[in-house]
């Protein structure tokens, strides 16, 4: 017997019918797990520190004092511009219906895309990094080809639990975010009791760059790629919107806050470990800056144990990802976007999760990182395996943002146009505010989207725009004029609640 729902509940369902779907997914998570599941995404604990050497070959110490809290501003103008948007539309379609809605059924095809692109290279992202660090202290083989297998198990855990449900996931997901709050006390407290250290004035000033035919004022811009990955994530919240309790205010706070609380904890973090570094030529040319940090600073007994703290919140990373890109999967398959969307759009009756997609999301994290793997053996002269991770993560940060800046630039356009106006705004709203933030946020995205696919980072740039033509023709070739946009699952509320009893027996 089912429990009867509460008032918010059926709010949140009522909504939900307005826009033509069915409470198919389980509305279990509350507001905390909502936060939980962007904040562990964001994971101050895998993107700050997997790219920790990026950012200290671009620009030194620096990078991390200035351009961690640089970054972090602009960030949270992109974050509230979101916000707003998903109390308003509070489907797990999120930014692809926000587009659709706002601009029609082509420009939420391409919102989608890019979000689901950016979300594929996102997951690759985390857990290829995750295996980086936990190959060797499992005394694994030190090689690309040791961590792709390492890489592979982390993504099939991931998977399994994601099939199993929601429940289990939210838990884990509530416990990773308070993990992770730990996991930098215990890496701050380390570091401040036990580590030489310089004077603060180290991170704010002291400047350091292996790029030689390059003017620092632009490598210091291309070490902000450390910090935007990190900041790649955070729309979870919206993707989950489904499944959260009280949707249109708690889920646009869980977008807010995760990056709120994450830059303030990153910061501290970024600052103590930068202030260990003991020798910059010899920390810059280490296989993995991070570690090299802690075995220099800790000695490689602790260094270890502080080292796994990391590692495994890289794991809640992996898994929190996963469960946004399944999500999105299933909402944009449910309005037939993707080939084979039938398939996709399935929900397994017994865990109430979406099952395929979850499997799909999967198989195409693993297959990224082997096409570049593919790519960088054809071309053996002009590249080389130390780009095939900044490649992934900058894949990721381009594609995020940009499904990111189109419904907040189709929202502007809505608004000097008269067809979005204030009152279509949910509860959590920026009142006056809403334009000057969403300009500064577009401003934002389109400067990163240009950075991030400049040289050093080509590699980026020349898959990103395979992917690019590749979309277009798909587009022209099988969606135009088929593809309707978000598609009502039923005519009527009653309609409606006979297909949620189908799940509820």
């Amino acid at each position: 017997m089912s429990r009867r729902p509460t008032g918010k509940e059926a709010a949140d369902k009522r909504t939900l019918h307005k826009f033509g779907y069915a409470q198919q997914l389980l509305r279990d998570m509350g507001g905390f797990s909502n936060f939980a599941i962007s904040f562990s995404i964001i994971s101050i604990l895998t993107g700050a520190v997997t790219l920790y050497g990026v950012g200290l070959t671009a620009g030194g110490p620096v990078v991390m004092g200035i351009g961690w809290p640089l970054v972090t501003f602009f960030v949270l103008f992109v974050a509230a511009a979101m916000a707003e948007l998903a109390s308003a539309i509070p489907t797990s379609g999120a930014l692809y219906h926000w587009a659709a809605l706002l601009g029609g059924p082509s420009w939420g095809w391409l919102t989608a895309w890019l979000n689901l692109i950016g979300l594929v290279a996102a997951i690759a992202g985390i857990d290829y990094g995750c295996a980086q660090f936990m190959a060797p202290l499992l005394g694994l083989p030190d090689t690309p080809a040791g961590y792709l297998i390492v890489f592979g198990v982390l993504l099939l855990s991931h998977a399994v639990l994601n099939h199993i449900g929601i429940r289990v996931v939210a838990w884990l997901n509530d416990f990773s975010a308070v993990y992770h709050m730990a996991g930098v006390a215990i890496v701050v407290v380390a570091l401040a009791c036990f580590a030489p250290k310089h004077p603060l004035s180290f991170v704010f000033t002291q400047t350091f760059s292996t790029v030689a035919d390059k003017p620092f004022w632009f490598v210091f811009l291309t070490g902000l790629l450390q910090a935007q990955w990190t900041y790649t994530g955070f729309d979870a919240s919206a993707h989950t919107i489904e499944e959260t309790r009280n949707a249109r205010v708690t889920a646009p706070w869980g977008i807010y806050l995760s990056v709120a609380v994450s830059g303030l904890f990153g910061y501290v973090m970024l600052v103590f470990v930068t202030l260990a570094v003991k020798d910059l030529n010899a920390t810059a040319a280490a296989m993995n800056p991070f570690i090299y940090i802690f075995e220099q600073a800790l000695g490689k007994t602790f260094g270890h144990v502080v080292l796994w703290v990391v590692t495994l919140a890289m794991w809640f990373c992996g898994l929190s990802c996963l469960t946004s890109t399944s999500r999105m999967i299933f909402a944009f398959s449910r309005d037939q976007g993707m080939p084979w969307s039938r398939r996709w759009a399935k929900v397994s009756r017994r865990y109430r999760t979406p099952a395929a997609a979850v499997w799909l999301a999967a198989g195409l994290s693993f297959a990224l990182p082997c096409v570049i793997f593919g790519i960088v053996e054809l071309r053996p002269k002009q590249l080389d395996f130390s780009k095939l991770y900044p490649a992934v993560t900058g894949i990721s940060t381009i594609g995020l943002y940009l499904s990111y800046g189109l419904p907040l630039l189709l929202k502007m356009r809505a608004m000097r146009q008269g067809v979005w106006s204030h009152r279509a705004n949910g509860p959590w709203h920026l009142g006056t505010w809403s334009v000057p933030v969403n300009l500064i946020a577009i401003g934002w995205i389109g400067f990163i989207t240009v950075l991030f696919v400049l040289p050093p980072n080509d590699l980026t740039g020349w898959i990103f725009a395979a992917l690019l033509g590749a979309l277009v023709v798909f587009y022209f070739v099988a969606v135009q004029g088929r593809f309707r946009g978000p598609v009502p699952q039923a005519n009527s509320a009653a309609e409606l609640l006979k297909l949620e009893a189908e799940f509820e027996k």
